[in-house]
């Protein structure tokens, strides 16, 4: 598995291969199966990856807590709603907007041992990065590149999609 600290730099040498694998994928993977080959593969290898050792997605990425987050949060943390809002939350930009997003990369909810402070209350978004168990993978294959760039996991699974497809450039 590549290191943590090494995924951005590698992924983005393969951009121009990734994309052109993402395309192929557009036109000729059936959907079905394709979730299955990534739900296949996100439960080996994380069944084997401690993620506390990376959390490039903590590090690097600036995650978001839904409007009905908040309060829970708030108060597992043993501060008032507002308080959180201004420690940790940028402002919403619209009124109409569903979540707040992390005011500071890394992330202040990421502990020194790589465990969230947040705990069990983290966001929902949080806790399925980098999404590549969830549904739907065809229609979300760019975002399934951004994930590439940041999780070894989510890397590997896209190398080794590559070699179950023979894909070659």
């Amino acid at each position: 598995m590549i290191e943590p600290r090494k995924v951005k730099c590698i992924a983005r040498k393969k951009l121009d291969e990734n994309l052109a694998f993402r395309t192929y994928l557009k036109c000729n993977a059936d959907e079905d199966e394709l979730d299955e080959q990534f739900l296949r593969l996100h439960n080996e290898l994380f069944a084997e990856y401690d993620c506390s050792r990376c959390r490039n997605c903590c590090k690097l990425l600036c995650g978001s807590i839904p409007d009905e987050d908040i309060q829970k949060d708030a108060e597992y943390l043993g501060i008032s709603k507002e308080e959180f809002i201004e420690n940790y939350l940028e402002p919403k930009k619209e009124e109409w907007e569903e979540a707040y997003n992390a005011k500071h990369k890394p992330c202040d909810f990421l502990a020194q041992d790589g465990t969230c402070k947040l705990g069990e209350c983290r966001p929902e978004s949080c806790k399925k990065y980098p999404y590549t168990n969830q549904p739907e993978r065809l229609e979300s294959l760019y975002s399934v590149l951004d994930t590439v760039e940041v999780c070894p996991v989510s890397f590997e699974i896209f190398e080794r999609l590559k070699k179950e497809y023979a894909w070659k450039m």
